[in-house]
C-alpha cells in the first residue's frame, strides 16, 4: 500500500506504507546513526516527532525485548529508505514493521531519504504528515502551516509517580523529564540508590527526599516550555551535587541565567565529535536535541564552558565555577552509540563522594 509524506513547504514523498494505518503529524527530523534504531524509536526525547533514519537499511537485526529505552514509545512516525522484512539476529523477536504495527505507529519506506535529509539541513526541521494517497496535498499543507508544535511533551513522557531502584550506596534523585533506561542503568551500576521522580516536583519536595546527588535527565522539546522545572533547578543549585544530561543541561543553563535557542536541524545521531576543553580529548558521542545553550549568554553567569562540538562549535558542556554542578548536552550513557563519555558518571561520583566527606567533616568539627 502506498503512503505519502507531506511537508509544510509543499514537498511530497511517496513510498510504501509500514506500521500503523493511522495518519500522524509531527516535526520531521533525521538521525544519522547506522545502528541503534530500537533505542532511537523508544527514546522519549523524540516525543511527537517523525524520525528519518539516514542509514539506508533499517531493521536488519530486528527488535528484541532488551534494547528499549522506555516502556512506551513516543515518536509519531518513522521514515526509512528500506525496512528489512526478514531480520537476522539470535535475539530478534519482531521485524520493525511488526513492532510499528503493535505500537500503532505509522511509517513509510522507499522514499529518497537523502533528498529529505538535505532538505531539512537546508531549511531546518519541517512539520509533516504521514497520510494516505487520498489526502488533499494543498489542504494538508495549509493545515501544517497553521499547526503549532506541542509544548507539553515533558509532561507526557515523565513518570507520574516516584519509583526506587535499590542500591547500597548514596541516594541519587533522578528527575525524569523523559529519562532513558540507559541513564538509570549506569547510575545503578555505580551502586547508587536511584530514586526516579516526576519532573513537576518542587525544590522543597526534592530536598525532603534527602538526596546525596541529583541527576537531571534528558527529555523532549523546548526547555522554556517547563518553567516550573527551571525554578526547581534554580532552587537546588548549590545545595546538592548536580549532573545534567541533554535537557537537564539546558535547564541548568537557564536556571543560571543563560539563554537557549532552537537549532536549525539539531544534533541527532551516534557519531558527533565533542572536545573536552579541559583535557583536549575528543569523544564520539550520542546526541538527540533540537535546542542549544547560547554561548554568548553564558558570559554573565557563574557557568563556564567545558565541552564544545567539533563540527559546529556549539556548547556541549558547562560547569559551575564554584558549586558542584556540571552538565553535558550529549548522552554519556550512549544507548545507542559509542561509550567514550561514560567517564562523566565517574566525575559525578567524585562530586558526590567529596560532598559527603565535607559533610562528615563539618559534623565532626
Amino acid at each position: 500500500m502506498k503512503r505519502q509524506l507531506i511537508l509544510e513547504n509543499g514537498e511530497t514523498f511517496v513510498g510504501e506504507a509500514i506500521g500503523s494505518e493511522q495518519e500522524k503529524n509531527g516535526e520531521v527530523v533525521f538521525n544519522t546513526g547506522m545502528t541503534g534504531y530500537q533505542e532511537i524509536l523508544s527514546d522519549p526525547s523524540y516525543c511527537g516527532q517523525i524520525v528519518t533514519m539516514t542509514y539506508p537499511l533499517i531493521g536488519n537485526y530486528g527488535i528484541n525485548r532488551n534494547d528499549f529505552e522506555s516502556v512506551k514509545p513516543s515518536i509519531n512516525g518513522l521514515i526509512v529508505r528500506e525496512a528489512t522484512e526478514y531480520p537476522s539476529h539470535f535475539r530478534s523477536q519482531l521485524s520493525i514493521n511488526d513492532w510499528l504495527m503493535n505500537e500503532d505507529i505509522p511509517g513509510v519506506q522507499g522514499i529518497d531519504t537523502r533528498k529529505l535529509t538535505r532538505m531539512i539541513r537546508n531549511s531546518g526541521t519541517l512539520k509533516g504528515r504521514l497520510c494516505s494517497m487520498d489526502a488533499d496535498v494543498e489542504q494538508v499543507v495549509a493545515e501544517l502551516k497553521d499547526m503549532h508544535l506541542a509544548t507539553d511533551q515533558v509532561s507526557r513522557v515523565s513518570t507520574k509517580s516516584r519509583y526506587m531502584n535499590p542500591g547500597p550506596k548514596e541516594r541519587i534523585v533522578l528527575i525524569d523529564y523523559g529519562v532513558k533506561k540507559g541513564i538509570v542503568k549506569d547510575l545503578v551500576s555505580e551502586g547508587y540508590e536511584v530514586l526516579v521522580v516526576p519532573y513537576s516536583m518542587t525544590t522543597k519536595e526534592v530536598l525532603a527526599l534527602q538526596p546525596d546527588g541529583i541527576v537531571l535527565s534528558n527529555g523532549p522539546g523546548n526547555p522554556t516550555d517547563v518553567p516550573e522545572a527551571i525554578e526547581t533547578v534554580k532552587g537546588l543549585i548549590g545545595k546538592i551535587p548536580m549532573f545534567g544530561i541533554c535537557l537537564g543541561h539546558q535547564l541548568i543553563a537557564l536556571a543560571c541565567g543563560a539563554v537557549t535557542t532552537k537549532m536549525n536541524f539539531g544534533h541527532r545521531g551516534s557519531n558527533h565529535p565533542v572536545k573536552d576543553l579541559r583535557t583536549g580529548h575528543i569523544a564520539m558521542t550520542s546526541q538527540n536535541h533540537g535546542y542549544t545553550v547560547n554561548e554568548e549568554s553564558l558570559q554573565n553567569t557563574d557557568l563556564e564552558i567545558t565541552h564544545i562540538n567539533v563540527n559546529d562549535s556549539s556548547v556541549e558542556g558547562v560547569r559551575h565555577k564554584e558549586l558542584p554542578v556540571f552538565s553535558v548536552q550529549y548522552h554519556p550513557e550512549a544507548s545507542p552509540g559509542p561509550e567514550d563519555a561514560k567517564g562523566l558518571f565517574k566525575e559525578f561520583k567524585q562530586l558526590v563522594e567529596t560532598n559527603q566527606e565535607e559533610l562528615r567533616g563539618k559534623t565532626h568539627a
